[in-house]
């Protein structure tokens, strides 16, 4: 009887509130963003609304919610909110990084950060002077050393024939030329044909521009005009263009210093006007082309 009575008495345990039944069916908290228009009920007061913005009051941060009918109350961010029946812990929202957009070179190119410059081709581009090959090297420079692409000064479009016999072109050598005022009936269009007739078209190529200079290149924008001055026959065009832009233009360092003035406007390639732009780019596909 006595052990009946031991196994009687032990049926339930010891201690029948020792253990919850319900135990681990408690919803847990969970971290929830404030993002905007998620919909929360805060559980003091029964408000339902949807979250406007999160914002900083009296040093801490406050979410505001805004209920059907248009009116809002703010609530200190934290615990004590229930989403869809569920309670969560309000924290604020950071909106999600855009995926970084590709970068471009000056000139517009796709870049290829962490490139090294390549060998130098034995192809070259001439321009006319060093405000040209500082204008190409400002806005194509970047894309023309990951090509390998060596830009060098021509000095004058008269001195085109002398370079090009010193030169050699050839399979491999080729050799493209931006002339500026390359325009039907100039001097410099009669020289481009004789040179391209003599070495062939396959190893030289001669584009030009329409303007007198380089600097009229630039959109006039850039220097707070609505198109560059007309400097009279007779006239050199960059002491001209100084003196009506009310530049010092008294001597040659005056040119240079008006000269990086503008160049120091140009920021990329849509300060240029497309009539170079076209060019230059028709120059690079030349002398990289296999």
């Amino acid at each position: 009887m006595r052990n009946l009575a031991r196994v009687s008495s032990d049926r339930y345990g010891a201690d029948v509130l020792s253990s919850d039944p319900h135990a681990g069916r408690t919803p847990r908290t969970v971290d929830t963003p404030a993002e905007p228009g998620l919909v929360v009920e805060d559980v003091e007061t029964g408000w339902v609304g949807a979250v406007v913005r999160v914002e900083k009051s009296g040093g801490t941060h406050v979410v505001v919610l805004e209920d059907n009918r248009g009116r809002t109350r703010t609530f200190p961010l934290g615990a004590g909110f229930w989403v869809d029946g569920k309670p969560v812990r309000l924290v604020p929202y950071r909106k999600p990084q855009a995926p970084p957009t590709a970068q471009r070179t000056a000139s517009g190119s796709l870049a290829v950060p962490g490139a090294r410059a390549r060998v130098a081709r034995a192809s070259r581009i001439w321009v006319e002077g060093r405000h040209d090959a500082e204008l190409v090297e400002k806005v194509w420079g970047e894309d023309l050393r990951l090509e390998g692409v060596v830009v060098e000064l021509l000095d004058g479009v008269d001195n085109l024939a002398e370079m090009l016999t010193e030169f050699g072109p050839g399979r491999g050598r080729r050799v493209g030329v931006l002339v500026d005022h390359l325009v039907s009936g100039s001097k410099e269009t009669r020289i481009a044909a004789e040179v391209v007739r003599r070495y062939g078209a396959e190893h030289v190529l001669v584009v030009g521009h329409p303007y007198v200079d380089v600097w009229q290149a630039v959109r006039p924008a850039r220097v707070g005009l609505t198109r560059w001055p007309h400097i009279p026959r007779g006239t050199d065009i960059k002491y001209g263009t100084l003196a009506e832009l009310g530049w010092p233009a008294a001597d040659q360092a005056d040119v240079a210093r008006g000269w990086k003035r503008i160049l120091g406007t140009v920021r990329d390639y849509r300060d240029l006007e497309p009539s170079l732009l076209g060019r230059v780019e028709e120059l690079v596909d030349f002398v990289t082309a296999p």
